[in-house]
């Protein structure tokens, strides 16, 4: 009588066609699928796509926004130098150079082997009167040779009557931050009233400070002046193209909306000069995320402190060329904000000294916004949602969700480099690739797993590749399987082609198009096929 009862039960809740057909594996999948799909996977999916929905309305809605303020901007706002005070500063006749306030320019380095010679050498060159400059090079570098190396270059200069120091730490600890921390506690910079930090591959040109240091010297509530970067190897590779269009919209858009409209963006790391008594005064570098920048430019704000972003201000800096360095660059842009939103939310929410406005457009926007959605929708809706809607044609996503809105956020992208409209589609289906790269260091910033404090030195090539090519050494083969193959790329690329060849055989809407071409370029960056093959390396 049990066993009957048994049989019974198994009838019940399992078909006959899956009991008796064990010889039919894919029919017997294909049961289990349809068990599932209606009471599980359709709902799931269908709430899947209105939040991606829901997301990329969020994304346009900012876009927009950010699209119709830098219009009005550059139509009606006044320039900087006309909305605060600015006149140059030049010598008096009667106290000589003491009109120049005294300068601190500190450089980080990490065994920057092909390109230290570039920042110390547009540092020393810059129009500032000498006696009222000091030059500190932050040596942190682990290879012996690169720093006996940066020493005589800094003691080639100290010889022409610069005054410039070559420090270094014992340790690494808290990296940039740390060493920039440790560079102002030294008793030959505490007369020095301004700190302007440049990176090892970044050139001013030598007005730089005559343009910049006016805003801080006859406005005493601007703790930030930030430069513009611009690239010189951005027409190297494909992948500077890309990097290019991508930063160009930031400093083009989101920090000229930022600077005219709040007197707040995020402070870029390099390029940028800084009120010492500002940076005091909101707590000084700290180390506790991956990017110290933002943390402390933050932090000024929420202490009443205004900053000016100059566009014309520009500052030559090197675009990473290898895929290898980009990569570990865009883990600790995209972990670091994500990161600094779970330790800050609730500060900038209690903070009483900045307003209403103000907070929301930190919290939502700058961060909520451009560092945590823009990364997930468009990896979960263009490369996880979307497709999987074709192997479920019981879920719709609409035309104006799919097709419409996303080419005009696309388009808006391109007003930073009209020169690479024609680069477009290339710039989306690159950016969807790594949209996987950021979303996963964008939960990891956000749940402070295993690699949110990385700190990986974006790598520079400087001259590296010409003195490479002109070498008459022997080439080792460029291929190597361990450092080239992206498994998860090409996972992720025979998903889509899988996908794309299911919508070209049933599907409705045409969407094995932009599958088969976004399969394509998951698959070249899978093999390693993109940025520069250095030689050798």
């Amino acid at each position: 009588m049990g066993e009957e009862a048994t049989a019974t039960a198994t009838a019940v809740f399992i078909p006959e066609t899956f009991q008796g057909g064990r010889e039919d594996m894919a029919g017997q999948i294909g049961v289990i699928w349809e068990l599932i799909k209606a009471p599980l996977i359709v709902p799931l999916l269908r709430l899947s796509v209105y939040v991606c929905l829901a997301m990329t309305l969020m994304l346009f809605m900012e876009r927009l926004y950010m699209g119709i303020v830098i219009i009005l901007v550059k139509m009606f706002w006044k320039k900087p130098d006309k909305r605060y005070n600015w006149e140059p500063i030049s010598e008096d006749l009667e106290i000589g150079n003491e009109a120049f306030p005294v300068v601190l320019v500190q450089i980080p380095m990490f065994n920057e082997r092909e390109v230290y010679k570039i920042s110390i050498g547009a540092a020393c060159n810059l129009s500032w009167p000498s006696d009222r400059l000091v030059i500190q090079v932050l040596d942190d570098s682990t290879d012996p040779a690169v720093k006996d190396m940066v020493e005589k270059e800094c003691q080639r200069w100290a010889s022409k009557g610069l005054n410039i120091r070559y420090q270094i730490r014992e340790n690494r600890g808290g990296y940039k931050a740390g060493a920039l921390k440790e560079g102002l506690k030294r008793d030959y910079v505490k007369h020095c009233e301004y700190v302007v930090i440049f990176d090892a591959d970044f050139r001013p040109e030598p007005d730089y400070l005559r343009r910049a240091i006016p805003f801080l010297a006859l406005n005493p509530e601007i703790a930030l002046v930030q430069g513009r970067w611009r690239f010189v190897n951005s027409d190297e590779c494909l992948l500077t193209r890309m990097q290019e269009m991508s930063l160009d919209y930031h400093f083009t858009v989101e920090q000229e909306v930022g600077s005219a409209t709040h007197a707040f963006f995020g402070f870029n790391g390099t390029a940028g000069v800084w009120r010492i008594a500002a940076i005091n005064e909101a707590g000084g570098w700290k180390d506790r995320t991956t990017v110290e920048d933002m943390d402390l430019a933050v932090r000024a704000s929420l202490k009443g402190w205004k900053f000016v972003y100059l566009g014309d201000l520009q500052v030559k800096s090197e675009l990473p060329s290898t895929f290898k360095a980009f990569r570990f660059q865009q883990h600790r842009w995209s972990c670091g904000p994500a990161n600094l939103f779970r330790k800050m939310v609730m500060e900038i929410i209690r903070n009483k000294k900045v307003t209403l406005f103000k907070k929301v457009y930190v919290i939502y926007s700058f961060f909520f916004v451009r560092k945590i959605i823009a990364h997930m929708v468009t990896f979960f809706f263009f490369c996880v949602v979307l497709p999987l809607t074709i192997l479920v044609p019981e879920v719709e996503v609409p035309k104006w969700g799919a097709i419409y809105i996303p080419c005009i956020i696309t388009a808006m992208n391109s007003v930073g480099t009209p020169r690479s409209v024609h680069l477009l589609f290339y710039w989306i289906l690159f950016e969807n690739v790594m949209s996987l790269h950021r979303t996963k260091a964008t939960f990891i910033g956000l749940l402070e797993a295993g690699r949110a404090n990385e700190w990986v030195v974006t790598e520079k090539l400087g001259d590296a590749l010409k003195n490479k090519s002109n070498s008459k050494a022997p080439k080792r083969p460029l291929f190597r399987i361990g450092d080239r193959i992206n498994l998860v790329e090409l996972g992720f690329g025979a998903f889509l082609f899988f996908c794309g060849c299911y919508d070209f055989l049933y599907g409705k809407h045409n969407y094995f198009i932009y599958l088969f071409l976004q399969t394509l370029t998951f698959t070249i960056v899978g093999f390693g096929y993109i940025g520069t093959i250095v030689p050798g390396s």
